[in-house]
């Protein structure tokens, strides 16, 4: 009983720890490609795009059917056995195979074919430049949870560092260094900084719900982050020029892939639309075979005497031999199939002349979509250029005011360091000190929004350039 309690202790354990995984930024990537509905949507997408290929190559295979059928016919019908009109049933089945086989249609198979290859490429880069999108969406939301923990802990610190200053007045005080109306600006700015904690703490929350939400994850209680310490990157990308991060996104971006293949795609319709206005050849051949279930007469090989008519002039009866047959049952269904089978095959020519005008339109209805496909890949030129000006000044900005910001800092810390010697020494009063505290602590918030906001930019502007997304 003591083994079964443990062992059941130790599952529950197991699943509250599978329940509460910390998961890193390459998790949460791997995860969201995973779960998200529109990848998912683009892989059923390629597959439909890899069955089209099937049906593309299977137009070069004949196409063979067969058929049967059973019929009752039922009603005043003509005997077959007696030649009289009666209200009889008679029964009939049928049996064929048809096939036909493209031998010219103006390589229309060929180009459909091609067709459903860069179709299943096309599939691929938009697959592939959802998932990228996703990467990025994530590594956003990824890096803003760990934006708001951290200041969350700058803001735990910075409380703590009060507190302690709080105490210290209070002996200052006792020494009558300090009058005792210097701790209300300090109690003050103390419940100031609780208030900016309780901030932090729902800003991160509602960080991670965001992450989670993105990940398809409903538990948000038990979802969290890895605790990642890693260094401000080096902006080596930047000493590349925008038109060099620009010719080397067109060759690597997904997008821009997918356009030119778009823009194949069409070109390749036009050569379809193209092909139906020639002639056609193919072949067809068919067999077919009845049998029926009705009686039959049969040949007994006894002959006898039936008169046909007199002669005019003497009234002599003329006769003649007539075989005598037997009404008997339906002859086998094996001797039916052989004796009653036809064959019947042939060529079969198609010159198109008009057709109200539907192939002539398509072909200009292609072109006009060719057309579609040049302004749309000049147009996503364009906006990518235009983004990625944008994403270079928008790093080598964010690079700046992070460095100022450094300095910001220091200069603040120093500050910050003399007042509180002067405000321990009773030079100052609590309302300077105060002032001077929280003009550092502002700069510190700063620096760590500037960081984020930097590596951010920073990365942008790296999966542009091709480069693979980490932190």
């Amino acid at each position: 009983m003591k083994l079964k309690y443990t062992s059941l202790v130790a599952i529950l354990f197991l699943s509250l720890n599978v329940q509460s995984q910390i998961l890193t930024l390459q998790d949460c990537i791997e995860l969201a490609i995973e779960k998200n509905i529109t990848i998912k949507q683009s892989e059923l997408d390629l597959a439909n795009a890899e069955l089209d290929k099937k049906n593309a190559f299977g137009n070069f295979l004949p196409s063979v059917n067969a058929n049967s059928s059973h019929s009752w016919n039922i009603g005043l019908n003509q005997n077959i056995t007696t030649g009289l009109l009666e209200n009889v049933t008679t029964q009939f089945s049928s049996l064929g195979v048809t096939m036909g086989v493209d031998i010219y249609k103006g390589l229309q198979n060929i180009k459909q074919l091609h067709r459903t290859n860069l179709a299943i490429v096309a599939q691929q880069f938009n697959l592939a430049n959802i998932t990228e999108n996703t990467s990025i969406l994530v590594a956003n939301s990824y890096l803003q949870v760990m934006f708001n923990r951290e200041l969350l802990e700058v803001q735990k610190s910075q409380l703590g560092v009060s507190k302690k200053e709080l105490l210290r007045t209070d002996v200052l005080i006792s020494a009558g260094v300090l009058t005792s109306g210097d701790i209300f600006e300090l109690e003050a700015t103390i419940a100031s900084q609780e208030q900016a904690v309780i901030q932090a703490e729902n800003n991160l929350r509602l960080a991670k719900i965001s992450l989670a939400q993105l990940l398809l994850i409903t538990d948000y209680d038990n979802f969290d982050v890895a605790v990642e310490n890693f260094d401000v990157p080096f902006p080596l990308i930047l000493q590349e020029t925008p038109k060099a991060i620009f010719n080397k996104a067109l060759i690597q971006r997904n997008d821009i892939k997918l356009s030119l293949t778009n823009l194949e795609i069409s070109k390749t319709d036009i050569e379809i639309a193209k092909a139906a206005l020639q002639p056609s050849l193919s072949a067809f051949y068919s067999y077919s075979t009845r049998i029926s279930y009705s009686d039959g007469l049969q040949r007994t090989g006894v002959f006898e005497e039936v008169p046909i008519g007199y002669v005019a002039a003497t009234g002599e009866a003329v006769n003649t031999n007539v075989e005598q047959r037997r009404v008997v049952g339906p002859d086998s269904f094996w001797n039916q199939f052989q004796m009653n089978d036809g064959h019947n095959f042939g060529v079969q020519l198609r010159i198109p002349i008009l057709n109200g005008f539907l192939s002539k339109n398509n072909v200009k209805r292609s072109k006009v979509n060719l057309m579609r496909s040049q302004n749309t890949l000049e147009q996503q030129k364009l906006n990518l250029e235009s983004s990625i000006n944008q994403a270079y000044n928008d790093a080598l900005g964010a690079y700046n005011f992070y460095k100022a910001a450094q300095k910001t800092v220091i200069a603040r810390s120093d500050a910050y360091n003399n007042a509180t010697k002067r405000f321990d020494a009773g030079v100052v009063n609590s309302f300077e000190f105060t002032q001077i505290k929280q003009r550092y602590e502002a700069t510190v918030s700063d620096e760590l929004r500037s960081k984020f906001d930097y590596i951010f930019k920073l990365k942008i502007l790296e999966f542009y350039f091709g480069l693979k997304l980490e932190i």
